[in-house]
């Protein structure tokens, strides 16, 4: 079981890292026509959520690889699940149904990361 956590580990931190990253580098213009939610945001709080999901990306795979603080592992997963809540709700209120589903299932995914982090599998 322990492996299955990392794979997901991993799958999240390559997800949160790309979608962070285009957060945090691409210029709101483009970003509008990927992700139609910006117009509702400002710079800063895009770029605030960017970097969050980087450093949560970071959060999932360094401190349980270094066994340097690994508790943040699992506090780095209910911060992207918290993050993927929030998401839910602004794509639920602008309509934007289809996205739910993604949220969904990250938000899933990070919570087990979490839940088995926290309890069986922490380190």
């Amino acid at each position: 079981m322990n492996v299955v956590v990392w794979v997901f580990q991993v799958l999240l931190a390559i997800a949160f890292l790309f979608s962070g990253a285009g957060k945090l580098l691409r210029p709101r213009e483009e970003l509008r026509k990927q992700m139609a939610w910006v117009e509702d945001f400002s710079d800063t709080q895009v770029k605030v959520i960017g970097a969050l999901e980087v450093l949560g990306a970071l959060g999932l795979i360094l401190p349980a690889w270094t066994g340097i603080a690994p508790i943040l592992t699992p506090i780095a997963a209910t911060g992207l699940a918290v993050d993927m809540a929030v998401a839910a709700v602004v794509h639920g209120r602008r309509k934007e149904y289809r996205m739910i589903g993604v949220n969904a299932v990250l938000f899933v995914l990070a919570f087990f990361v979490a839940v088995m982090r926290f309890g069986p599998y922490s380190y």
